[in-house]
């Protein structure tokens, strides 16, 4: 079995960036979890091997973090974003792919969960590309995997992960690392400003589980069968 990359996630203490180091960790990846502490990212990581043994887990600070791999996720809520790719700047490198899962909540701005805010550039997603040094490469991802879902580790998953970006080359490269998840399908859903559309479906899939009290996410149907990502 080919040696898997090591996979840096900025952000990697929260929710949803723990939840898939779990995953990433139990798929053999070694994984690097970022935080804006270096002992709480430590820690983070310490509880990471407890729940995966035999994982290889590393705590860094987000800086350090990002330049361990080629792919490095960006898991922050939208009102961290910023403030955390201003703090990359100088770590980030041309040639690097940033996958920002970052969904502009309402809730960024003591607002409803089931509300999005308006991005001037369209979303988050591009407002990331605006902001990452030049030759780096932003693409959106994992906008609608629930974190609560990833870090139970007796939860089957069975759900598509939207992927946008501007270049198939790259958006393949994050659809191997997403694939590495049981249970989730990577699609090419269009070029990076399809992000707008994408990041939408959080708030809705939030208004759903809410009133349904589950953990629903999405699926697309008659899709054929087969590696789109060649």
């Amino acid at each position: 079995m080919a040696e898997l990359p090591t996979i840096p996630i900025v952000g990697g203490t929260g929710a949803l960036g723990a939840g898939l180091a779990l995953r990433w960790a139990r798929a053999g990846a070694p994984i690097v979890l970022g935080s804006r502490s270096a002992e709480r990212a430590e820690e983070a990581a310490a509880k990471l091997r407890e729940k995966a043994p035999g994982a290889q887990v590393q705590g860094m600070l987000n800086d350090e973090a990002a330049q361990q791999a080629e792919i490095v996720f960006l898991t922050v809520p939208f009102r961290a974003q910023s403030e955390n790719l201003n703090n990359l700047r100088e770590a980030l490198q041309p040639g690097q792919i940033l996958v920002d899962c970052t969904v502009p909540l309402a809730a960024a701005v003591s607002g409803k969960a089931t509300r999005s805010l308006g991005v001037w550039q369209g979303s988050a997603a591009q407002q990331a590309q605006e902001m990452v040094p030049e030759g780096v490469t932003v693409i959106a991802a994992l906008h609608t995997v629930g974190a609560p879902t990833l870090a139970d580790p007796d939860a089957g998953l069975d759900e598509d992960v939207l992927v946008c970006g501007d270049r198939k080359a790259d958006k393949a490269l994050v659809a191997r690392l997403i694939e590495l998840i049981p249970g989730l399908r990577p699609v090419n859903a269009g070029a990076l400003e399809m992000a707008r559309i994408v990041e939408q479906l959080t708030p809705m899939l939030i208004s759903i589980n809410t009133r349904y009290k589950a953990h629903a996410g999405i699926k697309l149907t008659g899709l054929p069968d087969g590696d789109h990502w060649q």
